[in-house]
């Protein structure tokens, strides 16, 4: 929503004052234009890039559209299912896990908790991180090395559709001005004609270099950074995941566990102390 509104504060800006220079709004439309730039960029995308990344690509945009899903809301279900696991591991030994990262979509702790419950690449990374502490085939030093090697193919496979958006938003203006060429050499062809329609035609032209300008800079551009944004804010809740499941490994208790959690995670979405302290009093009252 944040980015639908942003986008329109944009565009209400640049046409505003086009029109309040004494511009007229049909003055820019001209569809001829946009196909040509459009089509350009998005041919040169489907060259650019896998077919994967395209469809990444696409998600993400729909994503960022949305906002991010690593909310406040988001910790506090993490905190609590994690802290679920590392009791239930204490209590009754880590095999009683066993049943819930089998088939984590009938666990009946995760089901508790939706945010965590419905995100499959979520509850795959916890499920894939804690098996291999519960079956014992990996020691808790070598389980860093483990964490990281996946957080780090997924931070890179998160900056390869910004790579290809980044490099589509480049190359716009030139698109714009490719539309612009093509602009002039129709105006070349009418060179004799009326003064009215050489002028349409020239505005026709500088129209492909000024939408190809603000597609890059007004539009792509700051969506790059809403995904960067987006994949820093995704890192973050994964690497949290990661800093539990080292210290439950290291045979922590489960509230020092969490709190380093806590500590580690920016102001925004850190739950206080007090707050902690009140979702883990809820899962016990719970259970």
């Amino acid at each position: 929503m944040v980015v639908i509104v942003g986008i329109i504060v944009v565009m209400a800006c640049v046409l505003g004052g086009f029109t309040l220079s004494g511009g007229h709004i049909g003055s820019l439309i001209h569809p001829a234009e946009l196909l040509t730039i459009g089509g350009a960029a998005l041919g040169a995308m489907v060259v650019m890039a896998p077919t994967k990344v395209l469809k990444d690509l696409v998600h993400g945009l729909i994503q960022s559209l949305k906002g991010s899903p690593f909310s406040k809301k988001a910790y506090n279900e993490l905190f609590q299912v994690m802290y679920e696991f590392f009791r239930l591991a204490r209590r009754e030994g880590l095999l009683a896990l066993e049943p819930h990262l089998s088939d984590p979509h009938h666990s009946t702790i995760l089901q508790k908790y939706p945010t965590v419950h419905q995100n499959h690449h979520i509850t795959q990374f916890i499920c894939g991180s804690i098996s291999p502490v519960m079956d014992g085939s990996v020691t808790p030093q070598q389980l860093p090395g483990l964490l990281n090697a996946e957080l780090k193919a997924m931070d890179d496979e998160h900056h390869a559709p910004i790579a290809v958006l980044s490099k589509t938003a480049d190359a716009l203006p030139g698109f714009g001005i490719v539309a612009a060429v093509l602009g002039i050499v129709i105006t070349m062809g009418a060179i004799d004609g009326p003064v009215e329609e050489i002028g349409h035609k020239v505005g026709s032209a500088l129209v492909g270099t000024f939408l190809g300008i603000l597609l890059s800079y007004g539009l792509c551009g700051p969506l790059v950074t809403k995904l960067e944004f987006m994949g820093i804010a995704e890192l973050a809740y994964f690497k949290a995941i990661a800093t539990m499941v080292q210290g439950f490994a290291d045979n922590q208790p489960p509230k020092i566990v969490l709190e380093i959690a806590r500590r580690g995670l920016s102001s925004d979405i850190r739950p206080s102390q007090e707050e902690l302290e009140a979702l883990l009093k809820a899962v016990d009252s719970g259970g």
